[in-house]
């Protein structure tokens, strides 16, 4: 029909929860990263492989295509039968949350949830009003649209349960980052051009439990004694992670210019490391011991950082290597058996030693990647905004497995669910899968 483990408490109560649940083919996708946070594809408790689609296009493999309303770049999220993900207007006065039932597609909640009468213009065309990914747990799914709403819905009627609308960020270029769902916390990250801070609120009840205003060090002066970060400069639109490192859980958070990490307790900075970028949209992750992070816009770039004895401002001791060249400024990257995989921009994807920061390849995709890939039955998922996927082979050498087209092309992250796809393109949700015989 058309239509080496760094991992939260709560993954590893999902994680748990899938392997106790006795069905080989189901996956929850609870953010825009899935499970694990970084883009993998939890394993099944017995090692075999999902069976996800190896190939598809507007009539092959196509199980349902639903057209989803107005504009939005957030990647759906899934639990049990239900999907969610937000959409706005293009002009960002009216915003949306849609639940699809996972098996036909058909559109089961369709509510406007905020209203807005002077939304700030975007500036550009690569960003939109509901770009943050919502988060989703047993019986509530979290949505999030910056600084013009936070809402806690009940997943089965899409009720509101609690809502925030008080925290004030001048985005500049309309929000990026999701929210953050870490055991009772839910956390926000604002980094706009006016104030940059975090929030962490009581997940039941929306009531804050601490805040804290980034430490970034702004005193740069240019000739006329004026600052020089202004604006654009002081914006990111990361998403945050929780890893353990140095025998303690941290909350792993960039900014512009800087890297921080803070106590997820009380919010208390750990260390930070400073990186002269600015309007970074990249998640992090981490591998072999190490932390990847965006440097963004301006000078740009990724570096590598070793993740042990951080206390402080490692920008000097810690910062491994760094690259400057092809790197991606939105697009999140995977860590793979000591690989780094990064897609940027202007359609290039780069194969990076993660200990040593040395290219092993870098080759042309086609288009630009915004949406973040997936490492799913040994094969890396990458998807342009032209509506091209290319399905790599991991490994130290460039091996193409097939290259798949749609009408038009992804901003948002793939989900998974069992052997299925979903694919959210400018205009439509698909659910993608293998139909022997069909």
């Amino acid at each position: 029909m058309i239509k080496k483990p760094m991992r939260s408490i709560g993954t590893l109560l999902i994680l748990s929860w899938i392997a106790a649940s006795g069905d080989p083919g189901f996956c929850v996708w609870p953010d825009f990263r899935g499970p694990l946070h970084n883009g993998h594809v939890p394993t099944h408790p017995d090692g075999s492989p999902h069976g996800l689609p190896l190939h598809w296009n507007e009539t092959e493999n196509v199980v349902w295509k639903t057209a989803i309303p107005y504009k939005g770049w957030s990647t759906p999220v899934i639990w049990e039968n239900r999907i969610w993900l937000t959409t706005a207007t293009e002009d960002g006065h009216e915003m949306f949350v849609v639940c699809l039932d996972r098996d036909n597609g058909e559109v089961l909640i369709d509510r406007k949830i905020f209203e807005n009468e002077a939304p700030e213009p975007l500036g550009n065309d690569v960003n939109c009003y509901a770009s943050p990914s919502p988060v989703i747990e047993e019986g509530r799914v979290y949505v999030h649209f910056g600084s013009y709403g936070t809402a806690c819905l009940d997943s089965e009627t899409g009720a509101t349960i609690w809502e925030r609308r008080d925290y004030p960020c001048r985005h500049y270029r309309g929000p990026g980052s999701s929210p953050f769902l870490y055991k009772e916390k839910l956390i926000l990250t604002f980094d706009g051009a006016d104030l940059q801070y975090l929030v962490a609120l009581d997940k039941a009840t929306g009531k804050e439990i601490w805040r804290v205003t980034r430490g970034t060090d702004w005193t740069d002066l240019d000739e006329n004694g004026k600052p020089k970060r202004e604006g654009d400069f002081r914006k990111a639109f990361c998403t945050p992670i929780i890893a353990t490192l140095d025998g303690r859980e941290q909350l792993i958070a960039p900014g512009s210019m800087t890297v921080f990490a803070y106590d997820p307790s009380d919010g208390g900075e750990i260390w930070r490391a400073r990186d002269n970028g600015y309007s970074a949209a990249c998640r992090p992750v981490l591998g072999d011991g190490m932390g990847f992070f965006s440097i963004g816009q301006g000078r740009g770039g990724y570096l590598g950082i070793r993740m042990e004895n951080l206390k402080g401002d490692v920008t000097d001791t810690h910062i491994a290597w760094t690259l400057e060249q092809a790197m991606p400024k939105r697009s999140s990257p995977v860590f793979h058996e000591g690989l780094l995989y990064l897609a940027n921009d202007g359609g290039i994807a780069t194969c990076v030693e993660a200990k040593s920061g040395a290219i092993v390849w870098k080759e042309r995709l086609g288009g630009a990647v915004t949406a973040s890939p997936i490492l799913a039955d040994g094969r890396l998922y990458i998807f342009d905004e032209d509506g091209e996927a290319t399905i790599l082979k991991p490994g130290r050498s460039y091996e193409v497995l097939a290259r798949n087209r749609l009408e038009s092309g992804m901003m948002a992250s793939p989900a998974v669910d069992g052997k299925a796809l979903f694919l959210r393109t400018k205009t439509y949700l698909y659910r993608i899968e293998e139909r022997s015989g069909k």
